[in-house]
């Protein structure tokens, strides 16, 4: 590893963790248990992500949703498309809290990640998510995962409310929070687009090769032990 590292900046989906994992357990799930939404009106985050919703519906389709359902129906319409959208995120998040609570769920990640994040921080480096994935969803994988929780090597979190993840200046933002230069972070991820953006904006990048991930990047790494 490059001896100017001192921070690394770590996607989930198809980089900690299997695409499978994502597509094949969560999304269904809250596909299939949207309806809990319902029980959950009251919450101010429900509140407010129901709100975004609409205004967006209003926005981009012109539609004027009135009704709870009319609003999930849209929800399931975005998650169907897979859509990067902020409100959609934080209430998939909602949903897949209860399935970890009670065990419905267990987060999927690859056996050389922990042992990776236990050797980073041994080193003395920091380490941070940065996922399309909301940060409470993000939180929830790592504490229920199938290592147990090992959400405590995380030192920050970042997400769309920071901007897109194939977009320069969102990884300008997550420089100048974490107040490192940015040559010394390392941003690791499977999309091209999204190492493209982190390049651009001055960090080092590393491609995961997980899975049927194509090699389409200068540095790539089968896991996390490679790097």
């Amino acid at each position: 590893m490059d001896k100017q590292i001192k921070y690394i900046l770590t996607d989930i989906e198809g980089t900690t963790s299997s695409v499978h994992f994502v597509y094949d357990v969560l999304f269904p799930y809250f596909k299939e248990h949207i309806q809990l939404l319902t029980q959950h009106a009251q919450i101010n985050e429900v509140k407010q992500a129901f709100a975004e919703v609409i205004e967006l519906a209003a926005q981009e389709d012109g539609e004027h949703l009135t009704t709870t359902e009319e609003v999930l129906e849209y929800l399931l319409k975005w998650a169907n498309e897979d859509r990067k959208i902020t409100p959609l995120k934080a209430l998939q998040g909602i949903i897949w809290k209860n399935a970890y609570e009670t065990g419905a769920i267990k987060g999927h990640v690859y056996d050389d990640v922990p042992t990776a994040l236990n050797q980073w921080r041994t080193q003395g480096l920091k380490v941070g998510v940065f996922s399309s994935g909301s940060i409470a969803a993000q939180k929830l994988l790592f504490r229920y995962s199938d290592f147990g929780d090992i959400s405590t090597h995380f030192s920050n979190h970042f997400d769309t409310t920071t901007g897109s993840k194939r977009d320069a200046a969102t990884y300008l933002k997550i420089v100048q929070f974490l107040g490192i230069e940015a040559e010394q972070i390392l941003f690791l991820s499977d999309i091209v687009e999204e190492l493209e953006a982190a390049q651009q904006a001055g960090l080092q990048t590393i491609q995961l090769l997980r899975e049927q991930t194509k090699p389409d990047w200068p540095n790539t790494a089968r896991h996390f032990l490679e790097i």
